[in-house]
């Protein structure tokens, strides 16, 4: 329990922005898992820097959020802005077809500025240190990732239902023609839709990097498993991506503890038998039909 609930809380932060972005924009965003990298291998080398330095291991935390913030601010608004913003109407298969592209070359860029070795980022999950919970040692660090999770959820939750963007963007995601004619600034929106996405993949990478060696094909992974949640949960929902998560995270962890030779295999069967009952997911969005 204690291992999926760990897994499915980045789990959750990383799928939460593919599925706002699919949601908004209807982009099945591949190069999610590139931001992923990103986020990671950044938080990695600063804290390792930082240590190096004699900084202290709880400087770690504020590298985490400022590396997601920083590169998700920046890669969003180039991908959006310098690529995608070209791609916008075209065919759905050309759109995947470039973001799996940008993946490939965000990938390469990674090698190619951090080099091949892996790095480990381990300081914060240290300071933090473990508690016993039912007899069984935890790392607190893997429980904070379950709040911050949480905190993420609520705060997109209540960024959709109460705030001015979050009415915008329901506006534009119902009917993107009669946004245009209010005068909302569609093309803003959508800059800032991406970014906010971008951060979430990134803050991800970021949070799970003191947690794992970091190391080339990070990317490739998680877009793979975060791809099977928000289908399960339904593309666009966000409630849909919070059960996803969980249900991949913790039919993962079972797997994991008892059939470690089907890890991989049980995400895909689970989403199938969904897919089989509810073939848009279990809490995809009403289409609405303009007559």
């Amino acid at each position: 329990m204690l291992d999926g609930l760990t897994f499915s809380s980045y789990l959750f932060i990383v799928s939460l922005g593919l599925t706002i972005i699919f949601g908004v924009m209807k982009v099945l965003n591949l190069a999610h898992g590139g931001l992923y990298a990103w986020g990671a291998y950044t938080a990695a080398f600063l804290i390792g820097r930082a240590a190096v330095a004699g900084w202290p291991d709880w400087a770690g935390f504020p590298i985490i959020l400022g590396a997601a913030l920083v590169v998700g601010t920046v890669l969003g608004w180039a991908l959006e802005f310098g690529i995608l913003r070209f791609l916008r109407g075209r065919d759905e298969a050309l759109v995947v077809l470039a973001t799996f592209g940008i993946l490939l070359m965000l990938e390469d860029a990674i090698m190619a500025v951090f080099g091949t070795d892996p790095f480990f980022a381990y300081q914060p999950m240290t300071y933090l240190g473990h508690v016993d919970i039912g007899g069984i040692a935890r790392d607190l660090y893997g429980l904070t990732m379950i709040g911050t999770a949480l905190v993420v959820a609520v705060a997109a939750w209540a960024g959709f239902k109460w705030t001015r963007f979050g009415k915008l963007l329901s506006t534009v995601i119902y009917d993107r023609e009669l946004a245009l004619t209010l005068g909302i600034n569609v093309n803003r929106l959508f800059l800032g839709t991406f970014i906010i996405g971008a951060i979430l993949g990134a803050l991800g990478g970021a949070y799970v990097a003191p947690t794992t060696s970091v190391a080339p094909g990070l990317g490739m992974e998680v877009i793979v498993v975060s791809f099977a949640v928000v289908v399960i949960g339904g593309m666009g929902s966000i409630p849909g991506a919070l059960v996803g998560s969980l249900i991949v995270g913790l039919v993962r962890a079972l797997a994991v503890h008892k059939f470690p030779e089907y890890e991989l295999f049980v995400v895909y069967v689970v989403m199938a038998l969904v897919l089989a009952f509810r073939r848009e997911g279990l809490f995809a969005p009403a289409k609405v039909r303009i007559i």
